[in-house]
């Protein structure tokens, strides 16, 4: 079933709502095991607001848009059930008083939804989230991971000799090799 127009302004009007809160809307209508999560972060521009008067806002780079705006920097988690059910399953705003990292929120988010009882098959992202502490915490989870590495990533496909993406020819069904820091993945190039 659909998540109703009601249960979500019920939701957004809460005066205090949580990312727990979010999860208990939808964890109804999907299945919690098998799905894939994906993370992605988007900037919510606010050109009006004053990032020094107001404790969320910040200048952010905005891919969209190219360059550094002001905003708030949303991080989020989404899940694609084996039904085909997609919804938002964890979020955070970035707040720069806790110190944390965008990679730092993520890998706390998966851990949550884990916690309450989702089991993902796979992981997705783009390259942003797809350092070695990030895909090292992937493998401990026992979570597969598809992710979008930088063309300056160094791997090796002969002991010791590292080299980066870029320099690689890169066959149709993936090349396996060895990512620096890491240990072994299969690439694959994205025309």
């Amino acid at each position: 079933g659909d998540v109703s127009h009601d249960s979500v302004n019920r939701f957004l009007l809460r005066e205090r709502y949580e990312p727990k809160d979010l999860f208990n809307i939808i964890e109804k209508i999907i299945n919690l095991a098998g799905g894939i999560l994906s993370v992605d972060d988007t900037v919510i521009e606010k050109i009006y607001s004053n990032p020094k008067n107001a404790e969320l806002i910040g200048y952010f780079w905005s891919g969209k848009a190219h360059k550094t705006i002001i905003g708030l920097n949303l991080i989020t988690l989404y899940y694609s059930d084996i039904n085909g059910n997609s919804v938002p399953i964890n979020y955070r705003i970035y707040d720069k008083k806790e110190e944390k990292t965008k990679n730092d929120y993520f890998r706390e988010m998966v851990s949550e939804i884990i916690s309450w009882g989702v089991k993902p098959r796979m992981v997705t992202g783009d390259s942003w989230y797809s350092g070695v502490e990030n895909l090292k915490f992937l493998k401990n989870q026992k979570l597969g991971f598809l992710f979008g590495i930088e063309k300056n990533r160094t791997v090796s496909n002969e002991p010791r000799k590292y080299c980066q993406v870029s320099t690689l020819a890169i066959p149709e069904e993936g090349l396996r090799t060895h990512l620096k820091e890491f240990g072994f993945i299969k690439l694959f190039r994205k025309d």
